[in-house]
């Protein structure tokens, strides 16, 4: 009987799961995973859950059941140190080893932590698992005074949940604007006139530089000279792909975990799936490494199929979204190399779109507030489509025509 190990417990790794089993997949699976939770939902940690309103058992894809009934081996709390593709075995932290005939990487990512004097602090957080969103929840119940390092999602998304809790809230931001490196400039002006409206602070064109202990609370000092009052501090600085064992392995990497477009590494029978590779994108004609929910789910569909010996080839445009107070931005596509952006809507109204387009061919699609027209948006990036900026912005076009 064929033996599949899967190494990461995230949403690539159960995707792949179930996917497995709903084909037929006959073999034995072992998962090892970091945490001793069962695997769960990272997104709703910044949003939902943070909040209150999403419960912990909400968060769990599967309960105890489902892998008992699957007859998928749980190796929980435990990581994988070294890995020996001759002899087919990988060495886990308590020193014992499995042995695998087939072998998937859907280890993720971690946060980027940043080195300033200060870090060893209490109150000092990075939001990436569920232990670390549950430490924030609780340590926010008794905080009135939050800093938040980064205007990303995740900074943003925080930063919404505080200050709805009547927290004051600032944010330190390297860039000029919030959400610089994925959104157009108008979607960061709106963004940031959201939080400002509900007292949000910023502080542009500065990094942190130390936190120093003064009393009871925190001092964040930024390399602008401005110093800060803090209770809670959370660095959203970004995420780095997880790929060290790989790479010691021999695997090829670069900026990720190389595969082809069925998921395969260099090496045969070995996979990778999610936010730890670096893949092929024919749609957009490009290698990218995504972090990302549908990446992840969508990736992990192929390479169960290659373990099925039923190769089916990834091609996907990718989407994300951000749930930031009630307002809703959904993105699809990769906007970096338009040469036209076009408004469909107005701001004022709180519900509109931009249509990026190069040589007037749809490359990407920015929404807020329109879940609808976004799903339509999803099939014309995908078609790849030729559309005037007449026609996007005239709201009597029904964009389901243009598919």
């Amino acid at each position: 009987m064929e033996n599949l190990l899967i190494i990461g417990a995230g949403q690539s790794a159960i995707q792949c799961i179930s996917t497995l089993k709903k084909e037929g997949y006959s073999g034995s699976i072992t998962l090892v995973g970091e945490e001793e939770h069962l695997p769960y939902q990272r997104p709703p940690l910044s949003k939902g859950f943070l909040e209150d309103s999403v419960g912990k058992e909400r968060l769990y894809f599967k309960k105890l059941e489902f892998f008992t009934e699957n007859k998928v081996q749980l190796y929980l709390g435990l990581s994988a140190k070294k890995l020996e593709i001759d002899n087919q075995k990988v060495y886990l932290s308590d020193n014992s080893e499995l042995e695998f005939d087939k072998l998937v990487f859907a280890t993720g990512s971690r946060v980027r932590c940043l080195d300033f004097p200060g870090s060893e602090h209490k109150s000092i957080f990075y939001l990436r698992d569920l232990d670390d969103a549950e430490a924030i929840k609780k340590d926010l119940e008794t905080s009135d005074n939050i800093v938040i390092i980064g205007a990303g999602y995740i900074g943003l998304e925080a930063a919404a949940i505080a200050a709805k809790k009547n927290k004051m809230v600032t944010i330190i931001e390297m860039a000029d604007r919030v959400m610089n490196r994925t959104v157009d400039p108008q979607i960061s002006e709106y963004y940031l006139n959201l939080h400002q409206s509900y007292g949000v602070k910023f502080h542009f064109n500065t990094s942190l530089e130390t936190i120093n202990k003064v009393s009871d609370s925190l001092e964040v000092v930024c390399s602008d000279g401005a110093e800060v009052k803090a209770d809670l501090v959370l660095i959203g600085a970004g995420v780095v792909p997880n790929i060290e064992l790989a790479e010691e392995a021999g695997i090829y990497c670069d900026n990720g975990i190389v595969v082809d477009e069925f998921g395969q590494t260099n090496f045969k029978n070995i996979y990778a799936c999610g936010d730890c590779t670096n893949h092929p994108n024919k749609i957009l004609n490009k290698n990218l490494r995504l972090e990302s929910v549908h990446n992840a789910m969508e990736q992990a569909k192929t390479v169960a199929s290659s373990i099925m010996n039923n190769q089916m080839e990834y091609s996907q445009v990718p989407w994300f979204w951000s749930d930031q107070y009630d307002h809703k931005l959904q993105i699809v596509g990769l906007s970096g190399d338009h040469d036209l952006v076009t408004m469909r809507g107005t701001t004022n109204d709180a519900k509109f779109m931009l249509f990026y387009t190069k040589d007037e061919e749809l490359i990407a699609v920015d929404a807020i507030n329109n879940p609808k027209e976004f799903l339509i948006s999803r099939k014309l990036v995908a078609n790849k489509v030729k559309i005037k900026p007449n026609v996007i912005s005239d709201l009597n076009t029904n964009l389901k025509d243009l598919i």
